[in-house]
């Protein structure tokens, strides 16, 4: 078999043709390559050229070649038969239409059935296939209804539709007479006979079928008659077991319908009310103090507050007869025996309500001197009415007893349990009146005296500090946080516009209002600990005016500091007004966070404390120790390392060194290895140790330690240490897990282990010391040193030199015939390559620009006939406007 032919393009032919060498050289067009030295012998190729004109031949080559193919890409102009073994001449006819049939169904076969895994297996139920039984293909049994409707067996069927009819003419006979069957079958029989005999079946086998029913059905009614008969005579008796069944089913049966019963009147669910919003909250709240405030001022002028309140009776019509008028009792007194003497029964009453009413009202005003707020005034309340109807219903018992004695009253002998009743509640009322009319002066005088010493249930929001502390003054801690609490809710934003405003003010007057309670005589830290709430409320309610007043008072004491230091070269520590800010300002916001608007300038400003300001005094050492404390309080949950902290209670455990030179420890200011304040935690008097008792350092002791005398000045210092060696255990349960831990702790170490003199503290400051250098050496080191790696020298391989002559420098010479070959085809690969890469890189450029151009003439081509459009809708609208005007005018 012949090798065939490549098939040739439509570039091989271009190249192939033969090209016009006769080029009309320009002179301008010739390049000249010039040489350094022209070496005798060696022929050059390319010492001169025209890149012009081999340009202008390769865009012309491509043009014939690379861009015709462009053309022609996605196109075909021939037809290709691909029929199946069509020119193959060794296969027969049949044999190409079996295997072109064979294809077409397995491309169908592909299609249709890639998901069908059961092909050859057809799901059944009952025999019958479940694809005939979602087609609704039934098979009606032959004594169905159906039969009647003229359906034909299956017997008929397959003899009448596949038999040709023969099968039906077929009858069951006996031996002797088949041959003579046989004989007539042999003769055909026309359509039309076969049809006739095809009715005459059908309609004999229906007819055989009703009969068959008939039968069936007298025989049933037959004999249900004689099991009537023959049932009457039988004594039938049902088992005990069948009737406990049928008990039981009766049972649930009913339990079934008294549950079915009980859904069906059972309550449906309702919907409550719903939920207040703030401002509906607010707006009933003051609703509710105004009225408080009011009854609060009827009694001061007083006033009965439940006679304007009680309704007035009722209009009573011309029409009404009295029909529920009772007869009241008769007004014969009773004569009674009393210690000695003859008292009347109302008196008797009368006397014993007044007498029970002064000691209520006196217990009454007991309570509320004790109480506090508006829960005061409202039991206060409750308790003077509960007072009245504890007594109106002993009065009341009193008298019904005196009633059942009684026994001269018609009307009580005649009438039931209701007119009995009827008159308790009458006599009730009727005391009640005389109560009210019994009432002195001195009663009344009381009552406005209670309702004076009672707090207002209104106050207006303040509008500078003077006003507040005007408001705050004179009352206790307990009262002044519920004027501040009534002040909230009668002045809430949402009822009226400017109560934002106001309430914004007040916050700012309460922070300085509780900085003027830190820096009172004695300090009202219970009263600052009740107004933080508050405090806290508001700065949840306007966080912004908030944020911005604790920044500007954080701002003023940085200030003062820098200021100090400046002009005196150091500062001077804050008072308690600063450190009770502080501590507001951690439980205000939150102190984990990394950058906070308020809490990140506090952090600097207690840094700025306990490094610029200097510790000349045991108050200075008591106010850095609780700085540190509130340092160590902001960083407990984010575990921020604060090197001033570790420095500072260095510094304050340096105070207490005796001997000051040879530290293996390095201090930074505020604190000097010597100086006038070195010596200041030192003990000289040993007296001090044994009377020492662990306590922790208040806040009230940092002002009081200047005025004690020596001894309780070194029992402070003793505390000092103590609070220092504590504050440095919890450093190390915070900063524990440092990499750069024990370098931290070096100096501290250092310090109680070699300088401290434990030996002159007394035991529970020494076992305290002993403690904290063992949490210090029980945490383990997170890294080692940095060390060179330990590694054996590699000795340098040595080398035989190989020694080959060069006898021409500057050639690349192989050492056989076969390693010259191989450079050879290597460099004329990198040659071919590159000039491959080359031409690839010029036809894809070649090509771009093609793409570009065409793109052009499309774009232009486009924007001509959207003018073209333009043009013709602006005529056709310009017509259309002149068509209009002339229907105008016209």
């Amino acid at each position: 078999m012949g090798k065939t032919q490549k098939k040739k393009n439509l570039s091989d032919k271009v190249r192939k043709t033969k090209t016009s060498t006769e080029v009309k050289n320009n002179p301008f067009e010739v390049k000249i390559n010039k040489q350094k030295f022209n070496i005798l012998g060696r022929k050059t190729k390319h010492d001169r050229g025209l890149p012009g004109v081999s340009r202008s031949k390769a865009i012309k080559k491509r043009r014939e070649t690379l861009l015709q193919e462009y053309k022609q890409k996605d196109k075909s102009r021939a037809f290709i038969d691909k029929r199946f073994a069509e020119y193959d001449t060794r296969l027969a006819p049949e044999e190409k239409m079996m295997k072109r049939f064979a294809l077409e169904r397995q491309r169908t076969y592909e299609k249709k059935d890639i998901y069908n895994l059961n092909e050859d297996e057809e799901l059944t139920h009952y025999g019958q296939s479940l694809a005939d039984i979602e087609k609704l293909i039934d098979n009606p049994d032959s004594e169905s209804d159906t039969e009647d409707k003229g359906i034909l067996s299956a017997e008929f069927t397959a003899g009448a539709h596949f038999g040709g009819g023969g099968g039906l003419l077929r009858k069951k006979v006996s031996s002797e007479e088949q041959a003579h069957e046989e004989d007539e079958e042999k003769k055909p029989k026309s359509r039309k006979e076969l049809i006739e005999d095809l009715i005459v079946k059908s309609k004999k086998e229906k007819y055989e079928r009703q009969t068959q029913r008939e039968k069936a059905t007298e025989l049933t009614l037959k004999l249900d008659n004689d099991w009537k008969e023959i049932q009457a005579l039988l004594a039938h008796k049902t088992p005990k077991s069948e009737r406990n069944n049928k008990e039981e089913a009766k049972s649930k049966q009913e339990d079934y319908d008294i549950i079915v019963r009980e859904l069906g009147f059972e309550m449906k669910a309702k919907p409550s009310d719903r939920l207040k919003t703030e401002q509906e909250l607010a707006k009933e709240e003051r609703e509710r103090l105004q009225k408080l405030e009011a009854d609060r001022l009827r009694r001061m002028r007083g006033e009965d507050p439940e006679n304007e309140t009680c309704k007035k009776p009722d209009h009573i019509s011309a029409d009404d007869l009295n029909d529920g008028f009772i007869l009241d009792k008769s007004d014969k007194q009773t004569l009674m025996y009393k210690d000695g003497k003859f008292m009347i029964e109302g008196e008797q009453c009368e006397d014993e309500e007044l007498e029970a009413e002064d000691e209520e009202e006196s217990e009454n005003q007991e309570e509320d001197s004790n109480e506090e707020g508006d829960a005061d005034s409202s039991d206060a309340d409750e308790d003077i009415g509960g007072g009245g109807d504890s007594d109106d219903a002993e009065n009341s018992e009193a008298s019904d007893g005196s009633e059942s004695e009684d026994n001269h009253s018609d009307l009580n002998s005649d009438s039931g349990n209701e007119g009995k009743e009827a008159v308790a509640k009458e006599k009730s009322e009727q005391k009640v009146k005389v109560k009210e009319q019994v009432l002195s002066e001195e009663e009344k005088k009381a009552m406005t005296e209670a309702a004076k010493s009672e707090l207002p249930f209104t106050f207006p929001a303040p509008e500078t500090l003077n006003d507040l502390k005007s408001l705050l003054v004179d009352y206790s801690a307990e009262k002044q946080c519920v004027i501040i609490e009534r002040i909230l809710k009668c002045n809430h934003p949402s009822l009226a516009a400017g109560n934002k405003v106001k309430l914004e003010k007040l916050f700012s007057f309460l922070f300085e209002y509780v900085g003027e309670l830190a820096t009172g005589q004695p300090p009202g830290f219970r009263c600052i600990d009740m107004m933080v709430p508050h405090l806290y409320n508001l700065c949840q309610m306007f966080p912004d005016s908030a944020s911005s007043h604790i920044q500007s008072v954080l701002k003023n004491s940085t200030h003062k500091i820098d200021q100090m230091v400046e002009t005196k070269g150091r500062g001077t520590l804050p008072g308690l007004e600063t450190i009770v800010y502080l501590k507001i300002t951690a439980a205000l916001y939150p102190t984990s966070d990394f950058r906070h608007p308020v809490v990140t300038p506090a952090l600097v400003h207690m840094s700025q404390i306990i490094t610029k300001c200097s510790v000349g005094t045991l108050q200075d050492v008591a106010t850095g120790l609780i700085i540190c404390c509130l340092f160590l309080e902001y960083v407990s949950l984010s575990q921020r390392f604060v090197p001033e902290v570790i420095n500072f209670l260095l510094g304050v455990l340096h105070l207490a060194v005796p001997n000051t030179e040879n530290l293996g420890y390095t201090l930074v200011p505020p604190f000097r290895c010597s100086g006038r304040a070195s010596e200041l935690l030192l003990i000289k008097d040993k007296a001090a140790l044994d009377s020492w008792e662990m306590k922790p350092v208040s806040l009230s002791a940092v002002i009081r330690v200047e005025e004690e005398d020596e001894l309780g000045q070194n029992h402070f210092r003793l505390s000092c240490v103590a609070l220092s060696l504590d504050l440095i255990k919890r450093c190390i349960v915070l900063y524990g897990s440092l990499p750069a831990f024990h370098e931290i702790m070096q100096p501290i170490r250092t310090l109680i282990s070699q300088h401290l003199p434990m030996d002159q503290f007394p035991q529970q400051l020494q076992k305290l010391s002993q403690e904290v250098l063992k949490d210090i050496e029980s945490k383990p080191r997170l890294y080692n040193g940095l060390v060179f790696e330990k590694k054996k020298p590699v000795p340098l391989k040595l080398y035989t030199p190989k020694i080959k002559e060069v006898l021409d420098f500057g050639r690349k010479r192989g050492g056989s015939r076969q390693e010259r070959e191989r450079m050879r085809l290597v460099h004329k690969h990198k040659r071919e390559f590159k000039a491959a890469i080359r031409e690839i890189r010029r036809d894809n450029q070649f090509l771009a620009r093609h793409r570009l151009a065409e793109t052009l003439n499309k774009d232009s081509e486009r924007k001509r006939k959207v003018k073209d459009l333009f043009n013709s809708l602006s005529a056709q609208e310009g017509e259309w406007k002149s068509l209009k005007k002339k229907k105008l005018k016209g």
